[in-house]
């Protein structure tokens, strides 16, 4: 009983051992990170510690016997496993996934703002003839900036002009060295320098999916600068929380392709984001975002509708900033929601939102001006004209309502 229980103790002891290796192979990288050592320093010393503490658990864990003989063979077999394990670690960690794109190209009649804020960001503009009414300012949640404007572009008229741009970290603009520098404050300075620089007294906004959460907190931050506000689909203003968390514990993180590299990038950013972006580079986090949302694109629309395909560059380390929104008063500035039928943004989003008129669009999903264009291109042109547009929202959707409640 006595041999038993030493034997029981020892493959615990080893099994936790084994569990421990990752905790601290991870943690001796992190701390590598901090003293600002390379990559390829901080990778192999973390791995170099895990292999350490994992073969220490391999010993642990099988007995050593009494023969000579016997001895060779469990530390043959104990390196044939430690090989395999490590090997496969090492090259999850050390391998930068295939298939990571070039930047994306340029898109007709780009440019780029310089903003004070320190921010370098490609927009598309288009002209009204002579500008006497508030510019309309799209923040797209998809960054597609050819076909935002596009599609955005038809609203240009009565004076006013329209622009598409996309935002810090995404699609063309500028992507920064310390991933700490994105999140909400950054991008509603980047818009209120926007205005400035356009050299409107107001502007209106018109936010779809992510970008509602930035046209309400920009609302909130600067309500006199907003002649009237559009929520297309809008994101929940306070999303909840996932299991990873960035910069800071507690706040929220949607990580693609979870994998160890992603485990080593999520460590380090807790730590040091510079070291994270230099481990894995903007490159790399757009291109599993992307993958990401190509799985999800059927989502965005309706059942049996085919999904159009996702625009590249959606803003890796950009969209694991967090953005949560304190919901703004609007006091008395015009507010519209367009919501579809099918969207995938749960029915209770709309309550975080000022109230306003309501469009429901039926057979339209999150993509609701790719898949009904018609009713809202007309929603939003009333709107702009003035006219008293959509009806009260209420707590419970409507019957034939699709999405979550």
């Amino acid at each position: 009983m006595r041999r038993f229980l030493r034997v029981a103790g020892r493959l615990v002891c080893g099994l936790a051992v084994l569990l421990l290796s990752p905790v601290l192979g991870l943690a001796t990288l992190a701390g590598m990170a901090t003293v600002m050592a390379g990559p390829q320093v901080f990778s192999v010393t973390g791995l170099a510690v895990f292999a350490s503490v994992f073969y220490l658990g391999l010993l642990m864990c099988v007995p050593r016997p009494a023969a000579g003989w016997a001895r060779w063979t469990r530390a043959v077999a104990l390196l044939g496993v430690e090989a395999v394990v490590v090997w496969h670690v090492c090259a999850q960690v050390l391998t930068e996934p295939p298939g990571t794109p070039p930047p994306a190209a340029r898109v007709e009649g780009q440019r780029e703002w310089e903003l004070p804020t320190g921010s370098r960001l490609a927009y598309v503009r288009v002209a009204a003839g002579k500008a006497e009414a508030a510019p309309v300012v799209v923040l797209q949640g998809r960054g597609d900036l050819a076909g935002d404007a596009a599609f955005f572009g038809q609203l240009a008229g009565g004076g006013r002009e329209v622009y598409v741009y996309d935002a810090l970290g995404t699609g063309r603009s500028e992507r920064l060295q310390d991933p700490r520098g994105y999140g909400l404050p950054r991008d509603v300075s980047d818009l209120e320098a926007i205005r400035d620089e356009l050299g409107a007294e107001r502007l209106v906004l018109v936010g779809h999916g992510e970008g509602a959460r930035l046209a309400a907190a920009y609302l909130g931050a600067f309500p006199g600068r907003v002649e009237r506000v559009v929520f297309s689909s809008p994101a929940p203003l306070r999303p909840p929380p996932t299991v990873l968390g960035f910069p800071a514990p507690g706040e929220s993180l949607r990580v693609p392709d979870v994998d160890a590299r992603m485990l080593v990038t999520h460590a380090l950013l807790r730590v040091e984001p510079r070291a994270a972006r230099a481990f894995a580079g903007d490159g790399e986090l757009d291109a599993r975002l992307d993958r990401t949302r190509a799985l999800a694109a059927a989502s965005y629309h309706c059942p049996g509708a085919k999904p159009a395909p996702e625009p590249r560059g959606s803003g890796g380390y950009a969209s694991l900033a967090p953005r949560d929104v304190e919901p703004p008063d609007a006091g008395a500035v015009p507010v519209l929601v367009v919501k579809g039928s099918c969207d995938f943004q749960p029915w209770s989003s709309i309550r975080d939102y000022p109230p306003g008129g309501l469009v429901y669009v039926e057979g339209a999903g999150h993509a609701v001006y790719a898949d009904r264009p018609g009713p809202y291109l007309k929603a939003l042109r009333s709107f702009l004209a003035g006219r008293r547009t959509g009806t009260p929202a209420g707590d419970r959707p409507p019957p034939g309502y699709l999405g979550p409640a």
